[in-house]
């Protein structure tokens, strides 16, 4: 399979664009590129009721929420949706334009939680804020028209790293029950030893094998952390007993094969899982909504295996 002609037209105009790779920059030079790239790319938004910011006592301080609400009669079933950016780039802003397709295409409420940040806050910050927030969710779904007997939690890279991790934090402290998990492109398996993928695509495709580095050095306070499960999901010594799983992972990528391997290492332990493999793409493509055709297939059809496991009866 061949990388797909606008995927190859947008490497390239990121490419002659000449901005320095994250790697090369500090965190907070990091987001400012990446930002202003996102601010540039007027991604499209899909209708819904309402989207709304809303804040609750965290593990840290206050923390943020933005709540998607689809039009017509709730309750709804809720996506808790963690967003990427290797733990330390972007906010649940970034994802307007995703939450708001999954949020009217899954007819479902969608929480993004705006955790804390690497390098300021290291592992487990992040996976702590997340797992009060779907507390809360768990909680008080009603409150924003939501049905807490029915929440998927989701992220995509970073962000599926941390929903992998929440889904087996939430299985071992008998947490909020969850009907499945749905893993983007999720950053599961440690870079060392490098997987074929990490090798074949370390540069050029968007996401680096250096900057994967980066990413994970700024999130681990020490690399000997790479061991615990919660911070290395693949490192979990028995997945059973985890809610079925969507895992989607794209061809060109150096986390391709982390996906694939979580996913074979999930339907051992004898759960459910599906795979999506969208072989012509590169890391972060259902974040260029507008842009690249296949990101709209991929979010329907996440969408579609969403509503066969909520029940609007």
């Amino acid at each position: 399979m061949s990388l797909d002609p606008k995927a190859k037209a947008l490497l390239t105009a990121i490419i002659a664009a000449g901005d320095p790779e994250v790697q090369l920059l500090t965190a907070q030079e990091a987001r400012a590129l990446v930002h202003s790239r996102y601010e540039k790319l007027d991604l499209p938004l899909k209708e819904v009721e309402s989207i709304a910011d809303r804040t609750i006592p965290g593990p840290g301080g206050d923390l943020a929420l933005r709540i998607y609400t689809p039009r017509g009669n709730g309750p709804f079933p809720v996506l808790f949706f963690i967003h990427g950016g290797g733990w330390v780039l972007f906010r649940p802003k970034h994802y307007d334009s995703v939450c708001t397709h999954f949020c009217a295409g899954a007819g479902c409420i969608v929480v993004s939680v705006d955790y804390r940040l690497s390098p300021e806050t290291k592992f487990p910050g992040a996976l702590d804020d997340c797992m009060e927030a779907l507390r809360w969710v768990s909680h008080h779904a009603g409150s924003v028209n939501g049905d807490p007997s029915q929440i998927i939690i989701s992220g995509d890279s970073a962000g599926g790293n941390l929903a992998a991790a929440l889904a087996l934090k939430t299985r071992d402290e008998n947490g909020p029950k969850l009907l499945a998990q749905v893993l983007i492109y999720p950053a599961t398996a440690w870079y060392e030893p490098p997987t074929e993928s990490f090798k074949e695509f370390a540069g050029g495709y968007s996401l680096t094998a250096e900057s994967l580095v980066w990413f994970w050095d700024h999130y681990l306070s020490r690399r000997e952390l790479s061991v615990y499960p919660y911070a290395v999901p693949m490192n979990a010594v028995d997945l059973a007993g985890l809610p079925g799983a969507l895992v989607l992972v794209s061809g060109f990528d150096p986390l391709r094969d982390d996906g694939i391997q979580y996913a074979a290492k999930l339907e051992i332990a004898g759960v459910k899982t599906t795979v999506l493999n969208y072989e012509s793409m590169i890391h972060g493509f259902l974040s260029y909504l507008g842009i690249l055709d296949q990101a709209e297939t991929a979010i329907a059809e996440i969408c579609e295996w969403m509503k066969q496991r909520f029940d609007r009866s």
